[in-house]
């Protein structure tokens, strides 16, 4: 999957289609938050995501506070959003359900 920056007009193509992700002042990064009945449920989703993650080479920015997870996707390399980002986006709420 590609690690080329997305343009601005195809983020505000992609973005529609992410449910609940916000895009950066300077679109360079999408976040969203997540919440889960307790600990468990939240990190069992952290769980699920790690191993797309690796799967993917492409690592997401997140914190975890009990039963609240907040993740940030960026490509790091390429300095901004990038069709790697959209796709571990779509992966991420696929396992949110």
């Amino acid at each position: 999957m590609s690690r080329t920056p997305l343009t601005r007009e195809e983020i505000s193509t992609t973005m529609p289609g992410l449910s609940g992700w916000e895009l950066s002042e300077d679109h360079g990064s999408i976040r969203k938050s997540f919440k889960f009945r307790d600990f468990n449920a939240a990190f069992a989703f952290m769980t699920r995501i790690a191993m797309a993650a690796e799967k993917l080479d492409h690592h997401p920015e997140w914190s975890n506070v009990y039963n609240k997870v907040e993740i940030t996707l960026t490509t790091h390399s390429a300095k901004g959003l990038t069709a790697l980002d959209m796709r571990m986006a779509q992966l991420i709420n696929d396992y949110a359900g």
